[in-house]
């Protein structure tokens, strides 16, 4: 009896196999992201910002050297009517010369009686 047992225990062991069919089993391949979408967020709005802020320097630069440019222009023009300030004080003191006066007074007819002519001094408040 043993083999007849077998013997069916064996066909019994055939018809399952026929009746289930095989499930065959896909194996999912899990792809590793070399980056992922939390990095890759992160890498874009640091991006945003490196730009922006490079952005802002290269402005910012700009114009502190448009400032510098018209510092020059200014300096230069201060150092310009310094120079005429100069010449007009050295002329005054030429003109105000009391050989100068007198000899202007005579050619003009104007006698002097007093002959103390005396520099012109600036008043002081």
């Amino acid at each position: 009896m043993s083999s007849q047992h077998a013997r069916v225990w064996q066909t019994e062991e055939q018809q399952r196999q026929v009746q289930q069919p095989k499930v065959v089993r896909k194996k999912v391949k899990v792809q590793k992201r070399w980056v992922t979408r939390g990095e890759k967020i992160m890498y874009i709005i640091f991006a945003v910002v490196f730009l922006s802020i490079s952005a802002y320097i290269v402005s910012f630069s700009s114009s502190v050297d448009q400032l510098n440019r018209n510092i020059e222009s200014l300096n230069t023009q201060i150092d310009q009517q310094k120079v005429h300030n100069q010449n007009l004080a050295y002329k005054q003191k030429e003109l105000s010369q009391p050989d100068r006066i007198i000899k202007t007074a005579k050619k003009n007819g104007l006698e002097v009686k007093n002959t103390q002519v005396k520099q012109a001094t600036e008043l002081t408040d």
